[in-house]
């Protein structure tokens, strides 16, 4: 009945939602008709976005078509000017008349009025309306066809009803004929139900019959809608016919056109295929004329390789001779240095023999004087001691005097070289040069004032430190240091100074006559007296012990003052203090003037210092004077001034420091002050005139430039060793002249390129020995590579030059020249007119070289600028020229064409001047095998007197030109010189001149040649790297040109310039846009339009599924917080159709057939990305939401190395205190003992302390695996490295595997089979920053665990949250479910950095299942997630004890016991109370209602019956509260203790668990008996209440009245037979007759039990199985009673049968027994 109403409800509400649609649909038809494209519709809710949305398809396909044909039609407008010129008049012809007949098509469909916009938008909203209207109209019908099928069914339920009353009306009448109450009140409940159900089923019939009109009446309004709108329909039919033949018009025109535009594009075809042709023809005339030039400069060519393969064998052959005499003195050397070894180790083994002779002596004299001192009765050790000390004294004292005596040496030494060496610069400044290189000083005074500070110093120290010599061997070790220095120094010294004349050491010896300063020669006393106080060996074992407690203790205060500066973690390291100048530099003073400078400190520490100004070095105090004012404390990055005053007093350089003292260590700031000077320089150091004509006049100009502060006088004259000029004659051969040239300038074993090479080879002349000369060659050769890298341009030009001019003059006119004496030879190269002048401060001067051929030949001249200045060095340089006499010259001699490239034409114009006073006729000449590279045109021509002639220079560089050229091309450097010759006819004379070239190829080298993409998916791009190499050593333009479209080339499009040589790597992607196999060309174009190749492969692979996106970019999400994007995976494949549309194949293969597809993405194990669900399957036309979540955390090995790291540093920072807490005591015990042990002990202690170090850092530090996660080691590693993460980017890219098919739940993806061609991937970009906020309680986790709880119970857990970020920060917390079981009970508002608080979280969980949910604490940046689980737990128990547990039959006033196992099946621990109804505090009031007796036993809820009449309760059980741990199981124990005699005592038991859900019910039952006998069974005739009495029908009262006079209790046996069976069973039942178990009648007899009225029983068919019988006590006897119906008897009437039951014990009771049996058919149907 329910259900119907609810149907009914429905099918109200559906007619209200029909009626409203119909309106609403008559005013969106209207709304159509006045052309409107909005609609209102509440039932489908279409808005006007919907509906523009729905049409954007085609209407955007409309839009495409129009602009595809307006675009073609403009191309079709434009075809004249993009026609070829030279196409035929033909063509021509027809294309204007297809062009005319396309125009006239044109305008006949244009008259055609084409429907608009606005007209077939409405179109399609008015048929989109009339198709709903007629939808509407269906659901209708179908409404109504319902309704009437309830009805139907509604009218049927009314008859089964009425036919259910009546049926139970003649039911009712048979049993109050019979009598039965029991089933009277049954028939008449249901009765009145059934009359109840039909009234509402009567009600619901007149509700579904209004509804069915309802419905009725709306089918015909939505019909009477419907007609209406039938000229709608037909006018809709028209316009959808008109816009169809329109297609088919724009069709027919786009045919048209394509018609035209295929005749243009053969039109053009045939234009091109014509030019190509011309083109072939062209190139093959070109191709014969290169291969005959190329013949002619190969018989050129081979005759230019003769001559160059002469000069080489030459060559070979002198370097082969030079290398034989260096092998030779290598030989020499090598066996001179096995002869010094050979005799070094025979002076080394007598060394050692003759050591240990001693030492065996030394054992000798020592046990002789043990022996002594023992004979004597004295302490040998003591004494020993004592002897080796004074031995360790005398050795001590001797070596102190040889190192004095080594220092006078040294010092005097010292002195004389340095008084030497400024006699010497005085006498021969042109000498000065030879002291060059680092460690000279730049000034003699400042050297020789640093050495008399040096002797003053070590003076002091070596007279303080004789007294305690033999203590302190620092000091003496700290002396020979200084002295070796010193000997260093001295050795710098260049040996010429050491190596003069006699006179220079005469007056050397006058300069030492007197000393310049009293000191170590002025002392009388004798430094090496040692007084017997201080031989003492006591006193100076206490001596030393002071010194060094002493020293302890000026290191601990002087660690106290320095503190390491550690901030954030981070020691300061470095200076902590910066100086702005960084050096305080005087520049160029003036004595007695006054200079200050200011300069800034700033504190560069992490925090807040201190600068305490120290002092300045000693040598500066003079002049240097400080004003600091000291600022106390500096915060970093604040700054103080300094101001500095200097005061002049000597023109000297000075260098010093300024020293400050900072908290965290001393430093200083240098400071330099540089005195006025001369800076002198040339801007070159070779003049090359080049070849000039005999009789010109040629001027050159040389800077001299002073960029010092002090000016000079200079004076130019020619070098001293100069014969004005060096020149070679015209009789020698061309390798002689060559040679001979550079010998002037470059000897055989010395090379040079300036005058210094007198100097070297003086001191070459000067070394007495081999090592000496080896130290000259090595300063030799590195002035060579200073001044080779000053003027290596110039020489090579230079010697070029005169190779060119040398083989000029060789070739021209070597019989006309007449060797010249010195004499006669005129000055070619001189000075001009400034030779001398005074140049001054911070300027430069030009001085003039002027060069006047006279003679043919090569000139050299050598210059030398002196300086009145004595600091200044003297400035050499050269002038070189070449003189010819020809009556022809070229005034460029050497043309350079830079730098070409292969098969490129390059010109340029070559000058002839002529000085002849005739015509000349002039034949231009170059080598055979470059002449078919090179020409010269014309290539004759002449040349009017005294004038000019042009000559066009054309080269065209082949690919053969390495073979053809010859020695003329190197193919290392790439460089062309080519020889040209102009030969003069008349005369039989030559001029030549060069033509330099480099000549590069313009090749650009792809690698690899060819791309294999191999398979790609159409919804990804596939990248492959190719390097484009320039071969070229010219900067080339390139681009990659006719891309198609599913190729990019990055960078820049694969445009851009490659420098030369230069590699760079180029990715081409590719994207494949449909299914098939590809196969193309990539075309790469120089800026010379060359053409490279690339050729490229790949195969379409379009998959089954796709994804929404490829891409996730999460935002920077904190460690262990969640970044989550969703996303879809889409099968959109539904049909196998290629035509309409794309299909998913691989390349060219078979079609994937439609049907479910399936998914799988695979995550790789160490990526912080989840992905759910990953294993999916998605139905044709379907798409599956993927959700992608991003966790970043610390790995698990770096915690661990960082957590083992600091278990590390703190073991061994506390193994360092140990050891000096050790270290400490030690020496305190060890003060009284000998210096000699005191010393092995210290070495032993350290030896010891630092192996004891290492060996417990090894032990104690522990493996990064033995870590656990849980340990404090563990926890305060992530800890540290969470608070110090800098951040982190990674990209991850995730594979999806397709197959087609479900996915088998058992088997998974197994069954499947996919291809790894159809892979989608997902690429995600995951950036890791730090958090803001971080989970300071519980170790730092992120994740909230409640456990397991029981449902309905709340658990609260506080988490600890703290700002480590530097800045406030504001949070905001997400929202948790509201309906779910977790609740934010406290949120935080603010956090201040570094602040903790924390956060209450609840749990009451509602369901037994797990429940999960997420917090995110947001912040302006980051968000910390927490994770928050829980389980709830439904509290579940098995108990052993059914739903009844009866105690039975019991004596009254005795006990009973009976044990029942509650066991805990739940995970969790259980708190449980047992309860009794009978102790209930309601029950008082229970009592006030009605008595349980008045109701049915099936409908009565009162479970406690009699109860004792002592107060006490009759059941009890123990224990009554405690808790059961998950798993386990708990006994309970329930006594039965009746006081009094009943049958019904009755309890109810409750488990309730947490003192809320009640579990488990146990009814307790027990009955009582005053005599040990009962009997059960059947059923009770009595009412389970005592008050009432038990009584019987009166007919059996009146028939027993006289027969019992004790009461008698009745009991009913009810025996149904049944009727109609194959085989008849006979009605069975039984009673049960027992003896209690009791201590009170232990001596009584057992029971008896019989019964009476057996022929009556027999007689009506009863069969008893026991008439008679005893029962021992305990035991209970089954009397089983069996009914067969007599042949008398009739089925209508019941059969009823009294007996009595005797029970004999203690006393005798008797039972009335009532058999009553019937008779049931086999077939009546079952209520």
């Amino acid at each position: 009945m329910a259900s119907g109403q609810e149907i009914m409800q429905s099918d109200v509400t559906g007619s209200v939602h029909s009626e409203m649609t119909g309106a609403d649909w008559k005013r969106s038809v209207a709304g159509c008709f006045e052309r409107t494209i909005s609609m209102e519709d509440n039932e489908i809710s279409y808005s006007k976005e919907e509906e523009q949305k729905s049409l954007l398809p085609f209407l955007e396909e409309e839009e495409k078509e129009d602009k595809a044909e307006y675009k073609l039609e403009e191309e079709l407008a434009g075809g004249g000017k993009m026609g070829n010129k030279d196409a035929s008049e033909g063509a021509g012809d027809k294309s204007d008349s297809s062009m005319e007949s396309l125009e006239h098509y044109l305008g006949d469909t244009h008259n055609i009025q084409a429907m608009k916009y606005t007209d077939r938008i409405c179109m399609l909203t008015l048929q989109r309306n009339l198709k709903e209207l007629n939808d509407i109209a269906k659901e209708k019908e179908l409404v109504v066809q319902k309704a009437r099928d309830k009805l139907n069914t509604c009218q049927l339920r009314i008859k089964m009803l009425a036919k259910q009353l009546d049926y139970v009306g003649i039911e009712i009448e048979k049993e109050e004929e019979a009598g039965n109450v029991a089933a009277l009140s049954r028939l008449q409940a249901m009765h009145r139900r059934l009359c109840t159900e039909l009234e509402k089923e009567k009600d619901f019939e007149l509700k579904i019959t209004l509804t069915l009109k309802e419905n009725m009446l709306e089918m015909w309004h939505i019909e009477t809608e419907q007609g209406k709108y039938e000229i709608l329909r037909e006018q809709l039919k028209k316009d959808q016919e008109e816009l169809e033949m329109q297609y088919q018009e724009r069709a027919e025109v786009r045919i048209w056109k394509e018609k035209i535009a295929a005749l243009q594009a053969e039109e053009n075809r045939r234009s091109r295929e014509k030019k190509e042709q011309e083109a072939q023809k062209e190139y093959e005339e070109r191709h014969k004329k290169i291969l005959e030039d190329a013949k002619r400069n190969h018989e050129k060519a081979v005759c230019f390789l003769r001559k160059s393969m002469a000069r080489i064998r030459e060559k070979n052959a002198k370097e082969e001779v030079k290398t034989q005499e260096h092998m030779e003195r290598r030989i020499q050397a090598v066996l001179s240095l096995k002869n010094s070894i050979t005799s070094n180790r025979e002076k080394l083994q007598t060394l050692q023999l003759w050591n240990k002779a001693m030492a065996f002596e030394a054992k000798k004299q020592e046990m002789k004087m043990r022996e002594a001192i023992l004979a004597e009765g004295g302490n040998v050790a003591k004494e020993t001691f004592l002897h080796k000390r004074l031995l360790e004294h005398e050795k001590e004292k001797q070596a102190s005097r040889e190192q004095q005596k080594s220092r006078k040496i040294e010092i005097v030494s010292q002195i004389l070289q340095e008084k030497a060496s400024i006699h010497k610069q005085k006498k021969h400044q042109s000498c000065t040069k030879a002291i060059k290189d680092g460690g000279k000083l730049e000034d003699s005074l400042l050297w020789r004032m640093k050495t008399w500070q040096y002797i003053e110093k070590t003076c002091k120290h070596s007279a303080g430190a004789m007294s305690q010599s033999w203590c302190s061997p620092s000091v003496c070790s700290s002396a020979g240091e200084r002295t070796a220095s010193v000997g260093e120094i001295s050795e710098k010294i260049p040996h010429d100074v050491l190596c003069e004349s006699g006179e220079d050491e005469k007056e050397r010896d006058e300069t030492l006559v007197e000393p310049e300063f009293p000191g170590l020669w002025s002392q009388e006393c004798d430094l090496h007296k040692i007084s017997k106080e201080e031989m003492d060996p006591k006193q100076l074992a206490t001596r030393v012990v002071k010194k060094e407690i002493f020293q302890k203790k000026m290191d601990e205060s002087q660690t106290g003052i320095f503190h390491k500066q550690i901030v954030s973690g981070r020691e300061c390291k470095g200076c902590t203090f910066y100086s702005k100048p960084s050096c305080i530099h005087f520049k160029d003073f003036d004595v007695g003037q006054i200079y200050k400078k200011k300069i800034v400190l700033t504190n560069a520490s992490y925090s807040v210092n201190f600068c305490r100004l120290v002092g300045i070095s000693e040598w500066l105090k003079d002049f240097i004077s400080i004003h600091f004012d000291p600022p106390g404390k500096i915060s970093a990055g604040m700054s103080c001034e300094i101001v500095v005053t200097f005061k002049p007093m000597i023109n000297e350089t000075l260098e010093g420091e300024v020293m400050f003292m900072a908290q965290t260590g001393s430093f200083s700031v240098p400071l330099k002050c540089t005195a006025k000077r001369c800076i002198l320089a040339l801007d070159k150091e070779l003049i090359d005139f080049g070849s000039h004509v005999v009789g010109e006049t040629i001027s050159r100009t040389i800077n001299l430039t002073n960029s010092g502060a002090l000016g000079t006088r200079f004076k130019v004259q020619t070098s001293a060793g100069d014969s004005s000029t060096c020149r070679a004659t015209a009789k020698s051969s061309p390798g002689r002249m060559v040679s001979r040239h550079f010998s002037d300038c470059v000897p055989e074993k010395k090379v040079s390129n300036s005058p210094v090479t007198s100097v070297v080879e003086k001191k070459e002349q000067i070394c007495p020995d081999h090592s000496e000369e080896v130290a000259c060659c090595v300063a030799q050769v590195e002035q060579q590579r200073t001044e080779k890298s000053l003027s290596s341009s110039s020489t090579e030009q230079l010697g070029q030059d005169v190779l060119n001019s040398r083989s000029d003059l060789d070739t021209d006119g070597a019989h006309n020249l007449v060797e010249l004496s010195p004499e006669e030879t005129p000055v070619e190269i001189m000075l001009g007119k400034v030779t001398e002048g005074e140049i001054g401060p911070f300027s430069s001067i030009k001085l003039q070289i002027i060069f006047v051929p006279a003679v043919p030949g090569d000139v050299q001249a050598e210059f030398v600028i002196m300086f009145d200045n004595p600091d200044c060095k003297p400035l050499c340089f050269s002038a070189v020229g070449v003189s010819i006499d020809v009556p022809v010259w070229v005034p460029n001699p050497n043309t350079d064409l830079k730098i070409c490239m292969y098969d490129r034409l390059y010109q340029d114009c070559i000058v002839i001047q002529s000085r002849a006073k005739a015509m000349l006729r002039l034949k231009f000449e170059v080598c055979k095998g470059l002449s078919k590279h090179m020409e010269l045109l014309p290539k004759t021509g002449y040349i009017q007197a005294q004038s000019s002639f042009s000559v066009q220079l054309k080269f065209l560089p082949r690919h053969s030109l390495p073979e053809d050229a010859g020695s003329y091309f190197n193919e290392e450097t790439r460089v062309l010189e080519v020889p040209v010759t102009i030969l003069i006819v008349d005369k039989a004379k030559k001029v030549n001149f060069t033509v330099h070239a480099i000549v590069t190829t313009s090749d650009l080298e792809i690698s690899p040649a060819q791309i294999n993409f191999g398979y790609c998916t159409i919804y990804e791009a596939v990248q492959a790297n190719v390097m484009l190499t320039n071969k070229s050593i010219l900067p080339q333009e390139f681009g990659f040109v006719g891309l198609p479209e599913f190729v990019e080339i990055q960078p820049n499009d694969g445009l851009g310039i490659i420098l030369p040589l230069e590699s760079l790597t180029l990715d081409i992607i590719f994207k494949a846009n449909k299914a098939k196999e590809y196969s193309f060309d990539l075309t790469c174009k120089s800026e010379i339009n060359r053409q490279f190749k690339l050729s490229c492969k790949a195969v379409g692979v379009h998959p089954p599924l796709e994804l929404s996106q490829s891409l996730v970019q999460f935002a920077a999400t904190a460690l262990n917080g969640v970044s989550t994007a969703t996303l879809y995976v889409m099968n959109s494949h539904v049909s196998v159709n290629h035509f309409t549309h794309a299909v998913p194949r691989i390349g060219n293969g078979e079609v994937a057939p439609v049907g479910p597809t399936s998914f799988e993405f695979r995550v790789p194990e160490d990526c912080p990305v989840t992905i759910t669900p990953s294993v999916g399957t998605v139905l044709p036309g379907k798409k599956s939401l993927i959700q992608v979540s991003f966790r970043p955390t610390l790995s698990d090995q770096l915690i661990r190395e960082e957590a083992v790291r600091r278990l590390g540093r703190a073991a061994a920072t506390g193994a360092e205190i140990q050891k000096r807490k050790k270290d400490e005591k030690r020496e305190e015990k060890k003060l009284s003992i000998s210096i000699t042990r005191q010393q092995s002990s210290r070495q032993l202690v350290r030896d010891g302390g630092s192996k004891y170090l290492t060996s417990l850092y090894s032990s104690e530090q522990p493996k990064p695996k033995e870590l656990k996660p849980d340990s404090d080691a563990y926890m305060a590693a992530q800890a540290f490295l969470m608070r110090n993460f800098s951040g982190r980017f990674e990209k991850y890219i995730i594979p999806c595997f397709v197959a087609s098919g479900h996915i088998d739940e058992k088997k998974g993806s197994e069954n499947l089979s996919c291809s790894p061609y159809n892979t989608l991937y997902l690429e995600l970009h995951c950036p890791a920053v730090a958090p803001s906020v971080v989970v300071t309680s519980d170790n730092g986790k992120n994740t909230v665990s409640f456990g397991d709880v029981a449902v309905g119970h709340r658990m609260i857990k506080r988490i600890t949250i703290q700002n480590i970020s530097p800045e406030k920060l504001e949070l905001g917390f997400s929202v948790l479910n509201p309906s779910g079981p977790f609740l934010l009970v406290r949120p935080v508002g603010m956090l201040e950095p570094g602040e903790n608080k924390t956060l209450i979280i609840s749990f009451c969980p509602n369901e037994n299942k797990w429940f999960f949910e997420t917090l995110d604490i947001r912040t302006a940046k980051t968000n910390l997630t927490l994770s928050i689980t829980g389980h709830g737990v439904m509290p579940s128990i098995v108990c052993s004890a059914e739903e009844v547990l009866n105690m039975g039959y019991v004596i009254a006033r005795e006990k009973v016991t009976s044990t029942f196992k509650i066991q805990n099946t739940s995970t969790l621990t259980l708190r449980y109370s047992i309860q009794l109804d009978s102790l209930s505090s309601t029950r008082d009031k229970d009592q006030q209602r009605l008595p349980s007796f008045i109701t049915s036993s099936l409908q009565r809820t009162e479970f406690v019956g009699t109860q004792n009449y002592n107060g006490l309760s009759v059941f009890s059980i123990f224990p009554t509260e405690g808790e059961i741990v998950a798993g386990k199981s708990q006994d309970f124990v329930v006594t039965f203790s009746p006081d009094h005699e009943s049958l019904y005592y009755s309890d109810r038991l409750k488990v309730v668990l947490f003192d809320k859900k009640i579990a488990h019910v146990i009814h307790l039952k027990g009955a009582a008996r005053d005599h040990p006998m009962f009997v059960e069974g059947g059923i009770p005739l009595d009412v389970p209440i005592e008050s009432l009495a038990v009584t019987l029908p009166m007919p059996l009262q009146e028939a027993l009245k006289g027969e019992l006079q004790e009461p008698v209790k009745s009991i009913l046996l009810i025996l149904e037979y049944i009727e109609g069976e194959s085989s008849p069973v006979p009605a069975m039942t039984e009673l049960k007759v027992g003896a209690i178990q009791t201590a009170q009648f232990a001596s009584k007899k057992n029971v008896e039990f019989s019964f009476d009225s057996l022929p009556l029983l027999q007689q009506k068919g009863f069969t008893i199985e026991s008439v008679k019988g005893t029962i021992e006590r305990g035991q209970v006897k089954c009397i089983g009673v069996s009914w067969v119906p007599p042949a008398d008897f009739h089925a209508d009437d019941p059969l009823l049968v009294t007996a009595l039951l005797t029970l004999k014990g203690d006393i005798k009771e008797s039972y009335r027994i009532l058999f009553m049996a019937k008779v049931v058919s086999a077939y009546a149907p079952t209520k």
